[in-house]
């Protein structure tokens, strides 16, 4: 029931304190002063109409009271207050029994349902119960946890990201120290027994006993022109390796039988592989074999690949060459029967400065440059190289080239 306001009327009346006739006072007395007041209710008069109007509306039927949709209207303005943005049912109980005033798709669940007490009456007691349930409670929770739960996650993930990443930066540094490491040691006995080569030939040159004997001071001659040919190859390299990384190397390709271009890289390291008594061995199986490749930098490639199967032979190397088409492609096989390598080197064995670690032995020369040559003029000509290998039982490296049609 609304009641929008109450007014009052009172009036006052001053009698003076002079002795009152009693017996004239029921029929004739008049006031000294009398006043009048009007207006709203104050605290006390207030409080008096509202213990009256609750019992007044105590004896009303709760349909009465209240209607369903004061009550929804009531709810959505409280729970929108609060960000409870959710449907929701609601019903009031009497005395434990449902009454009229309940939305249509009310069902107590003490899961989902929440009470509270509404019209109490003047001594405090109430015998009705505002119920309200949630039917997606669960799924309202997990929505309002979700945008944390995920923020939570992506920091995490950053976190572990970032953790990971300077873990993964100080091995890969703790790496490049020991590439490091092993590339100078290497490099310098490389260039080591070439200078005391030199040293040598120059002194031996300078003995008077020497000097005059032409045949022996042109054989010193050559030695010291191939040690200075030696030394400028391996500077050549490792600028080689640099012009390819800034992309300043030209490579200018054109059309080649692959097999004529084996066989070129073939007579390159003859007198070596004849000085260690051992065989190439050629398996021509490919029918198609026009590619376009530069001539000079791909038999670089073979050369690299066939000296390192030399090299790393402890005895008689023995190295078997095969080739066969797999669809457009052409696929060469270089075959040893070497020292092989681990599994960490196959997957790192193409990166630059990287050779596998032999501690202090140098018994195999080289500046681990090779091999990431290779792979860059490999990758230059739109194909892919890879190596097979196990530990004491050789190396078998595959390069994989694209035919011309």
């Amino acid at each position: 029931m609304k009641l929008k306001n109450f007014s009052s009327k009172r009036t006052t009346e001053v009698y003076n304190n002079n002795a009152i006739d009693n017996s004239t006072v029921q029929n004739n007395l008049i006031p000294d002063s009398k006043t009048q007041k009007s207006g709203s209710l104050d605290i006390l008069d207030n409080a008096q109409f509202e213990i009256f109007f609750k019992d007044i509306a105590s004896a009303m039927p709760i349909e009465e009271r209240v209607s369903i949709e004061s009550i929804r209207k009531l709810l959505t303005s409280e729970l929108d207050e609060f960000g409870v943005k959710t449907p929701f049912e609601f019903g009031i109980y009497g005395n434990g029994l449902a009454t009229k005033i309940k939305s249509d798709r009310f069902k107590f669940d003490k899961f989902t349902t929440y009470s509270i007490p509404v019209f109490t009456d003047n001594e405090g007691n109430n015998n009705y119960q505002l119920l309200v349930s949630f039917p997606h409670k669960k799924k309202f929770l997990f929505s309002e946890l979700l945008g944390i739960t995920i923020l939570s996650i992506v920091f995490t993930l950053i976190i572990i990201i970032a953790y990971s990443s300077a873990l993964n930066q100080l091995i890969r540094q703790r790496q490049i120290s020991e590439i490091k490491t092993d590339f100078i040691n290497n490099m310098t006995h490389e260039f080591k027994t070439p200078i005391a080569t030199i040293n040598l030939a120059l002194d031996a040159i300078k003995n008077p006993k020497i000097i005059d004997d032409k045949e022996k001071v042109h054989r010193y001659l050559q030695m010291i022109r191939d040690e200075n040919k030696r030394m400028h190859a391996q500077v050549e390299n490792v600028l080689r390796i640099s012009k390819l990384e800034k992309k300043e190397l030209e490579i200018n390709k054109e059309t080649n039988n692959i097999h004529e271009t084996i066989e070129e890289a073939i007579e390159h390291v003859n007198l070596i592989i004849e000085d260690r008594q051992g065989t190439i061995t050629t398996h021509f199986d490919a029918n198609r074999t026009t590619v376009l490749l530069n001539d000079v930098h791909f038999t670089n490639v073979l050369v690299n690949i066939l000296d390192n199967a030399i090299k790393y032979s402890p005895g008689i190397p023995k190295i078997d060459i095969f080739t066969e088409n797999v669809k457009d492609f052409v696929i060469i096989k270089i075959k040893d029967e070497g020292a092989g390598m681990s599994k960490v080197a196959q997957k790192r064995i193409f990166e630059k400065f990287y050779r596998e670690h032999t501690g202090d032995l140098h018994n195999v020369k080289g500046h681990g440059l090779g091999l990431a040559y290779v792979k860059r003029i490999v990758e230059d000509h739109n194909g892919e190289v890879f190596v097979e290998s196990e530990k004491g039982k050789g190396s078998t490296f595959i390069i994989k080239l694209p035919l011309i049609n």
